[in-house]
């Protein structure tokens, strides 16, 4: 396996890192989390019509450039490394992917047109509590007429507040099924919540005896488990690429620090002891990057087979290995650069606190490290069976 970039992927990150290092600054950041809407509408404009982000990974056919989750989640790591606030992960990383795999022709002409060019943002909402995968699934689906009604709370939903459509996980009495619902559908209301990180708004979702027609079922009723579980693996492998950014720029932002800061009439980066702490830290990185890559390139193979369950068996190890060893990475590099900058780490002037919330936010978002390990452990001993 090839874990170097090719020309065109080294084209587009360092398109990338120019663009969202002159508009993802610090000042933009904290301007995006002081709004109810979460994100500058201008700037996410230029995302999808000046850089064409949102349909990096959507097929041709579609309206989009085509190109692989690699490419994606180069992407992501540049904006980890910037904190860009927009609703890019919830409609490339959630609400895509499901369409991808799991959308109808026509629902992928009538949906994935409008999220390539950037007219239609998306999310998926299927966590009504804290368990993790499929257990989280308590919504509720039930037949009638020549459709379905959906009753249920759906918690935690990225960018939920503001959401065109809605990809929505509920379960009937074949199993779990998943509804593309526009967002506007009577009987749908939606509440932003308080977080920790701000740089990532999080909603609740009310269903209340909302009807939606046989067209929003993707798939087959009752068997959208399988579907469900390669879309939030796809998604770990994407947050795990976002998270090695975000670590990479808390390493990048305590080096600066450090060399700047005089302590005995020296940088404090002389000091041996400054100076294991940061080389941890980079390892820490590059670990992460490593395993983050491996889990792009598996989510690739499957997205090529369209998930397919022999081709796409690598995928769900090596996207949990990613989000468990990204998640860690990260928030070390986030927890050590507060420490390093002293002080000031600790105040809103400075940005390692930034890095820190959104680490330990995304650490349990999408299941935390120990979690995913024993999904490890549990697969591996089954294998070994």
């Amino acid at each position: 396996m090839e874990f170097a970039f090719s020309d065109e992927q080294e084209m587009i990150r360092t398109s990338a890192e120019a663009f969202l290092a002159d508009v993802s600054d610090s000042a933009a950041v904290r301007a995006a989390m002081a709004s109810e809407q979460g994100y500058d509408p201008t700037l996410w404009q230029r995302l999808c019509g000046e850089m064409v982000w949102p349909a990096i990974h959507i097929p041709e056919q579609y309206g989009g450039l085509g190109l692989g989750f690699v490419e994606l989640a180069i992407l992501l790591e540049q904006m980890g490394r910037r904190l860009l606030c927009s609703p890019f992960f919830a409609t490339a990383c959630l609400a895509t992917p499901a369409l991808l795999l799991g959308g109808s022709d026509a629902q992928k002409a009538r949906w994935l047109p409008q999220l390539a060019e950037g007219s239609l943002t998306a999310t998926l909402a299927y966590a009504s509590d804290n368990r993790q995968g499929l257990d989280a699934v308590q919504a509720s689906a039930r037949a009638e007429g020549e459709g379905f009604v959906l009753d249920g709370v759906l918690r935690h939903v990225v960018d939920g507040h503001s959401a065109d459509l809605l990809i929505v996980a509920a379960r009937g009495a074949q199993g779990i099924s998943l509804f593309a619902v526009d967002a506007t559908t009577p009987g749908v209301s939606r509440r932003l919540k308080p977080t920790l990180d701000q740089t990532r708004k999080l909603a609740e979702v009310q269903l209340e005896q909302v009807y939606v027609g046989a067209d929003a079922l993707l798939g087959e009723a009752g068997q959208g488990g399988p579907l469900l579980e390669r879309v939030l693996q796809l998604a770990c492998a994407a947050l795990a690429a976002e998270q090695t950014g975000g670590a990479q720029q808390a390493l990048d932002l305590t080096l600066a620090y450090i060399q700047e800061r005089q302590q005995f009439g020296r940088p404090i980066a002389s000091f041996q002891a400054i100076k294991h702490r940061a080389a941890d830290m980079m390892l820490e990185v590059e670990c992460a990057r490593s395993a983050a890559y491996y889990a792009a390139c598996a989510a690739q193979e499957m997205l090529d087979t369209q998930g397919d369950a022999f081709v796409a068996a690598e995928l769900p190890l090596a996207a949990a290995l990613a989000k468990a060893r990204c998640s860690e990475a990260f928030f070390h590099c986030a927890a050590e650069s507060i420490q390093l900058h002293g002080g000031v780490g600790f105040t809103w002037e400075y940005d390692p606190h930034l890095y820190f919330k959104r680490a330990r936010a995304s650490e349990a978002f999408l299941g935390a490290p120990s979690w995913h390990r024993e999904r490890i452990a549990t697969a591996l001993m089954g294998e070994s069976a």
